[in-house]
């Protein structure tokens, strides 16, 4: 007998998704909900109509936004509900769970669907839903069938892993394949992200406030100054007010009904401390740490000379050296830094390479880096990617940068084409430039070979960049789509880099750099300081030998007399 006449009216107090969570806990046998948890179902039911929810780790989100389906379904039975998750079986997980609670709880029995209804746990609908091609409640993984959905309600829970967002490649076609949620959601429909950012290098969760996204993050432990400035906006109302009240807070549970304080201190003893602040601070910088190698803090920032260099520069940490008006597109936190001193003569460079990455793919850029060394400090003069691949204005570019900075040898990689790009640039050198030409080619995996170059030279402080050129690199890419400038600029790319392979989109312009320093790396391994004392005893030989020709010992050089 069909029920969709005659519905039970919904009390008023279970208008309130506060109360209907409290009920749910109450037959489930858990105890009542936190205080943190009635905030996240305030959000849940107030909050904006496309949001994000960042949680601690069992804090209890996607049990919560289970509940917030089936109160949806509750107020509405005509919603469709799509639950999204990175994979199909954790979709599942969270539909099976809201079907059983509409199964098992009496205030529901008359959601439960009718013989003629779907009942899979996959796909099912409530008992009053008028007949229509997308069920009420459907799950399906992040690479599934998304295409002709359509819903009142998407909950993409935990979407974004490790095992769909390690590289750059993995995370574009992720952040391409959630836009397809804009083609599900009916008009007036909302949009509930939930999850934990995996890295701060282009996570999805990061991106979203672009798009639209409310973000609101919950941290186990009341958060320090260093880290709000990092959550931004982004911090609950309530544990932000909470702190302002009182100061004191810091770094004791939110939530201690929860996780207490022994009881975080246990967690995060067994997770690590990088893994804790991912999973319990929201914070995968730490992560991140040790995750991308290659900082911009290494690098010492200062006007270069095309010419000559100072003997030695000396670095410092301190904040008192950081370059804060530069374009900075690194992790928050990783700063530029000036020279602490600047320390010997001004002497011209020993020699001068340039080293050209020709274009592999058809998005590729054409990169080349021209770098300087003086006493095992190395200069980057130029450090950029040409649009094409072979062309003529591509050779012609090169052959007048060469010029231009005069360097001694030019070197090409190989590995493209066997060959022919040098073969290609070789007449345009000969005719705007003769230089030494040089092919490499390499065998190790690139990623690898790219942080074992440039990270012992950058944690040594020995790799110089100017200002200009940090700033010529961010501009060089704005007439990109803004998802795609990123990636094509060389800072980015530096700090991005990590060992995974294909980590970045793009590596063009860090492979050139790369190059250039590497074949510079042996003259690092002599100390500027032990290059000066070495020119400090050349010049005082030099003067001695002079003194020697010109006044010998024992002589006074006066013409003979006979007095």
């Amino acid at each position: 007998m069909s029920r969709k006449k005659g519905l039970p009216p919904v009390p008023e107090e279970l208008k309130d998704f506060r109360n209907f969570v409290y009920i749910v806990w109450e037959f489930l046998g858990l105890p009542d909900p936190t205080p943190v948890q009635y905030d996240i179902c305030s959000f849940l039911q107030n909050g904006p109509r496309r949001r994000t929810i960042c949680a601690f780790r069992g804090v209890g989100k996607s049990f919560l936004t289970s509940a917030y389906a089936v109160w949806k379904l509750l107020l509405d039975p005509q919603q469709n509900i799509l639950v999204v998750s990175a994979s199909k079986t954790r979709a599942d997980d969270f539909s099976t769970f809201t079907q059983r609670l509409i199964w098992e709880m009496p205030i529901l029995a008359h959601l439960k669907p009718e013989e003629s209804q779907r009942t899979s746990k996959i796909a099912f609908d409530v008992g009053p839903a008028k007949a229509a091609h997308a069920p009420s409640v459907k799950s399906v993984g992040i690479t599934g069938q998304l295409t002709g959905s359509r819903a009142d309600l998407i909950i993409s829970d935990d979407s974004e892993s490790l095992n769909n967002a390690a590289t750059q490649g993995q995370r574009d076609k992720l952040a391409e394949l959630v836009k397809e949620f804009e083609a599900i959601i009916k008009p007036g429909g909302e949009i509930v992200f939930l999850g934990t950012p995996q890295t701060d290098a282009g996570s999805l969760y990061h991106s979203l406030p672009d798009r639209g996204y409310t973000t609101r993050i919950w941290p186990a432990r009341y958060p320090t100054g260093a880290l709000r400035k990092r959550y931004g906006d982004t911090l609950a109302e309530k544990v932000e007010a909470e702190l302002k009240s009182n100061p004191e807070l810091v770094g004791e549970p939110t939530d201690p009904r929860r996780f207490n304080a022994v009881e975080l201190d246990e967690r995060e003893a067994s997770y690590g401390r990088s893994g804790f602040a991912q999973q319990f601070m929201l914070d995968p910088s730490l992560e991140d740490e040790n995750r991308f190698p290659l900082k911009v803090r290494d690098l010492i920032v200062m006007d270069i000379d095309p010419d000559k260099a100072p003997e030695n520069l000396i670095w410092s940490g301190s904040t008192d050296y950081i370059v804060p008006e530069l374009p900075n597109v690194s992790f928050a936190g990783d700063h530029f830094h000036k020279p602490m001193a600047i320390d010997g003569e001004w002497l011209p460079y020993s020699g001068s390479v340039m080293a050209v990455d020709p274009a592999g793919r058809g998005t590729d850029e054409t990169s080349y880096s021209i770098v300087k060394v003086l006493n095992g400090i190395m200069y980057i003069q130029e450090c950029a990617g040409i649009a094409g691949g072979y062309g003529k204005d591509v050779l012609e570019k090169l052959a007048n940068e060469a010029k231009r900075y005069k360097v001694n040898l030019v070197l090409v990689e190989s590995n493209f084409g066997d060959g022919m790009f040098l073969e290609l640039l070789k007449p345009y050198l000969r005719k705007i430039f003769p230089v030494t030409t040089e092919e490499v080619r390499h065998n190790i995996q690139k990623q690898k070979r790219i942080i074992d170059t440039l990270e012992p030279v950058m944690n040594q402080h020995k790799l110089v960049i100017s200002p200009r050129l940090i700033q010529s690199d961010y501009e060089s890419t704005m007439d990109l789509p803004p998802e795609k400038q990123n990636q094509y600029r060389l800072i980015h790319q530096l700090t991005r880099i990590s060992r995974d392979k294909n980590s970045l989109a793009h590596d063009d312009r860090l492979d050139a750099l790369s190059m250039a320093v590497g074949y510079w790396v042996q003259a690092a391994g002599l100390e500027a300081t032990e290059r000066m004392a070495q020119r400090r005893e050349e010049l005082l030989d030099r003067e001695l030998e002079n003194i020697m020709n010109t006044s010998p010992i024992g002589t006074d050089n006066k013409p003979p007399t006979w007095m």
